[in-house]
This record gives structure tokens, C-alpha cells and sequence, in this order.
């Protein structure tokens, strides 16, 4: 009887632990390119496996979270206008009641900086969600630092 019990507490063990694996749909990466000695772009990449999505920095009241970034001041540089994305694509969403913009597969964000020094690092987050057709995960951040050289 006490071998039984024990399989059958292995056994759920089991199946709770598979069930409670932390999803990670999003993988972010994030490059530099400097374009004049005075400034650079901060390219933040996100892949997005199959069936999941995110969400624009656009996104009306009521939505779904937007992506937002944020970069810490720096002595060193100043950021030159807003990040920028390329066209989402666009569909109705029960769960919110309303047109959302989003993004699948990959999308690929833009920074441009105004130099003050010829390099520096670059620190920043990004704040995102993600769903797929039946859920969304809770809002999540990336934090990064890059070199601009």
C-alpha cells in the first residue's frame, strides 16, 4: 500500500511540475549601428515563437498592455525622438473588445540616439505582452545594455 501512495505522489509530482514550466515565448536581442560619429540606432529585436503575438506601443485605452521602453539618462547621449516600429497588423480581439495592433514572428524596434562621446552604453528596458489565441501571459520586461562603439 505505502509503494502505491508513494507512485501515485511521484506521479502527480510529475504532472504538476511539466504543468507549471515557465513560458517564454519572446526572445529579445538588441544591436547598435552608428550611423555618424554624432549618433547610432538602438535596434531591439523580438522573436516570437508560433501562435504567440505582441502588442504596439499604440494601443487605445481599455487594450491590452503596449510595449513601452525605457532608457535610462545618460551624460553621454540623448535620445533623438520616439521609438519607432514598423506597421503592425491589426485584428479584433474578444478578450478586449476592440481592434488591436500587433506583431508575429519577429518584429524589430528602432532607437536613434544624438552621441555626446564617441561610445557609451546604452541601458534600457522593454515592458511587453504577450498572448496567443486563448491567453495572455502577464506583462513581462527585458532589461539590456548595449555598447555603442
Amino acid at each position: 500500500m505505502k509503494k502505491i501512495s508513494l507512485l501515485i505522489v511521484a506521479v502527480l509530482f510529475t504532472i504538476v511540475s511539466v504543468n507549471a514550466q515557465i513560458l517564454n515565448p519572446v526572445k529579445w536581442s538588441v544591436a547598435t549601428k552608428k550611423t555618424s560619429n554624432t549618433e547610432a540606432v538602438i535596434y531591439v529585436k523580438a522573436t516570437i515563437e508560433n501562435g504567440w503575438h505582441i502588442y504596439s506601443q499604440n494601443i487605445g485605452e481599455g487594450g491590452p498592455e503596449p510595449t513601452k521602453f525605457n532608457f535610462a539618462a545618460s551624460k553621454d547621449f540623448t535620445l533623438a525622438g520616439k521609438t519607432v516600429e514598423p506597421t503592425p497588423k491589426s485584428k479584433y480581439e474578444d478578450a478586449f473588445k476592440m481592434n488591436v495592433k500587433y506583431f508575429e514572428k519577429e518584429v524589430v524596434f528602432a532607437q536613434k540616439i544624438k552621441l555626446k562621446k564617441g561610445q557609451t552604453a546604452v541601458k534600457g528596458s522593454v515592458e511587453f505582452m504577450v498572448c496567443d489565441d486563448t491567453r495572455c501571459l502577464p506583462p513581462d520586461e527585458y532589461e539590456f545594455t548595449v555598447q555603442v562603439k
